[in-house]
């Protein structure tokens, strides 16, 4: 494991300690299968969010124009 990995790990259970812990664990695994994909959607919502929309709208954007990658690496 790189210590890249490790960092993205550390990041998804911090970021997921309030879900259930499946919900936490799918999630983190599918951050594990296709880690680009989460960051090429957390700088477009870093960006959305400097043009001044807000945080919520900003995901709600980005999530929908990636919304068919998203269903694949949940179905897996």
């Amino acid at each position: 494991m790189s210590i890249r990995d490790f960092f993205v790990k550390q990041a998804v259970k911090h970021g997921t300690k309030n879900l259930p812990k499946d919900q936490a664990e799918m999630l983190q695994s599918a951050v594990e299968k296709d880690p680009e994909l989460f960051a090429k959607i957390s700088k477009e919502i870093e960006a959305l969010k400097k043009t001044g929309k807000p945080e919520m709208y900003a995901s709600l954007d980005v999530m929908k124009k990636y919304q068919k990658e998203l269903q694949a690496l949940f179905q897996k």
